[in-house]
């Protein structure tokens, strides 16, 4: 028993003692804690008063830097009041000045005003007198006298300026012509263009004259294909080793004619192979002409002109008119309108476009009755173009009246292009011919007087007697003439035909 005991009685002893020792422990670390915190307390009371301090010097120093800006700019401001001050009282004393200046002025203007009212009243009087005189004398009255100064004048001044119309008209005429010629020339001498006039064969030499029965054919089966094919006519005559093409389309001509020499050289002629060797031709010679429009477009600068319009343009390759390639003239065409456009500082871009494309109608494919004029028109007004342009176009050979000087100066390049020696291969001869001709169709008329073929025939100018033949007569007439013309001459396009009546009345004064 006693063996329990104790040890139980250690136990709670030990506990006992643990116990007080962990109480005066945690009393001691309490104590430790609240010595730290008044220390601690008491640091954060000095560190605050050292802050404090700190920021009242700051405070104060920042004042006293504030008051010495303050006390600097009331300086200046006050340095600047004591500048405008004494400006103003320099002012002051100038205008006191100045005003003193005036008023002594404005007495001496005063008493010059009296003399001179004194010496006006004075000199009234003599004038009165003196007018009065000269009334006597001349026996004319003031307003007389004025009115016949004023007339004397009148007529002086219009004869001066009617003699220096005169004159300057006489000077324009003269710098006009001279302006003009030098101008054209200058034009001229810049053209770079090929002038040698290509002309669309339509003839094929052939081997031998055995090789037009293999063109004919078993009972002219390939000649009628080969016709078919390129709707062009194949005349096989008795001109030894050549056959003719013959048709009004170049482009069918020139796909005929290359079908056929490739044909001779291949030796096999039969109707597939003609079939094969047209296609084939007719389908480079549509890209050839796209290729030339494009090529002549490239070679002017010009931009922006639709498909129809460039296969247009490579279709005038293959045309000609009179022994003239339409396209190398459209060209030359361009190039002088260019040049005379640059002398008279024209849009020179626009006159070359128009230039180019005024002959445009030649090469669009159309069954129209209409002249290749006013084709063209219509093809450029599709295509958009400036209406410049299609004035251009449609008033080269005066279809219609030019509204611009772009279209005045493409009908000047056009005729001088025509005109250039070399330019076309119809003799002097035929030319006279057909010009004589077509006169002579209205001299035959009752009631001409005289009549002339201008413009290389395009028009045909009638004078008419105004005693033979009245208004309603004049148009009579020039429909009968038109329609003789119509029926006896073969020409390109159309010839305008103008009736002229005038009624003069002539006097003599003896």
């Amino acid at each position: 028993m006693l063996y329990i005991i104790l040890p139980l009685a250690g136990l709670i002893l030990g506990w006992i003692l643990g116990w007080t020792i962990r109480w005066l422990y945690a009393k001691y670390q309490v104590k430790a804690a609240e010595q730290e915190s008044v220390r601690i307390r008491q640091d954060a009371v000095k560190e605050a008063e050292a802050k404090k301090k700190e920021l009242l010097l700051e405070a104060k120093d920042q004042i006293i830097r504030e008051k010495n800006q303050q006390e600097r700019e009331t300086r200046e401001r006050r340095a600047e009041l004591q500048r405008y001050e004494r400006r103003v009282v320099q002012k002051e004393e100038s205008i006191d000045k100045k005003t003193n200046q005036l008023e002594r002025i404005e007495t001496t203007l005063v008493e010059k005003e009296k003399s001179f009212r004194v010496r006006e009243a004075v000199l009234g009087k003599e004038e009165d007198r003196y007018r009065a005189e000269l009334e006597r004398i001349s026996g004319l009255t003031r307003d007389e006298a004025k009115a016949l100064i004023i007339r004397n004048l009148e007529n002086e001044a219009r004869h001066d300026a009617q003699a220096l119309i005169n004159k300057i008209e006489n000077e324009a005429n003269v710098t006009g012509e001279k302006k003009a010629r030098e101008i054209l020339v200058a034009s001229m001498q810049r053209i770079a263009v090929d002038v040698t006039g290509e002309v669309t064969v339509t003839s094929v030499t052939l081997p031998n004259d055995e090789m037009k029965g293999r063109i004919i054919g078993r009972e002219g089966r390939n000649i009628r294909a080969l016709e078919t094919l390129t709707g062009v006519d194949i005349i096989i005559d008795d001109t030894p080793e050549a056959v003719v093409i013959s048709c009004f389309d170049p482009v069918r001509r020139e796909i005929a004619k290359i079908a056929m020499e490739r044909l001779i050289m291949d030796g096999r002629i039969h109707p597939a192979r003609i079939e094969e060797i047209v296609a084939k031709v007719s389908k480079e010679i549509s890209q050839r002409i796209f290729e030339e429009g494009e090529r002549v477009l490239f070679d002017m600068g010009i931009h922006n002109i639709k498909t129809e319009g460039i296969r247009a343009l490579g279709r005038l390759y293959f045309r000609t008119s009179y022994g003239q390639n339409v396209l190398s003239h459209s060209k030359e065409v361009a190039l002088i309108a260019g040049g005379i456009a640059s002398e008279v500082s024209v849009n020179k871009e626009l006159v070359r476009r128009a230039a180019l494309l005024h002959d445009i109608g030649k090469g669009v494919e159309t069954d129209s009755d209409l002249n290749h004029a006013e084709i063209g028109m219509d093809m450029a007004r599709k295509m958009g173009e400036d209406p410049r342009v299609i004035n251009a176009i449609g008033a080269h050979h005066n279809d219609i009246e030019p509204t611009c000087i772009e279209a005045v100066i493409v009908q000047i390049a056009d005729a001088i292009s025509a005109a250039r020696p070399g330019a076309r291969r119809e003799t002097i001869d035929n030319y006279i011919k057909r010009l004589e001709n077509l006169e002579n169709i209205a001299t035959n008329f009752s009631g001409v007087d005289k009549s002339y073929a201008i413009q290389a025939g395009r028009e045909l100018r009638i004078i008419v007697d105004d005693r033979c033949v009245n208004d309603e007569q004049s148009r009579v007439l020039a429909k009968q003439i038109a329609q003789k013309i119509e029926t006896n001459l073969r020409y390109p396009g159309r010839i305008k035909v103008t009736i002229i009546r005038e009624t003069r009345i002539v006097e003599y004064a003896r």
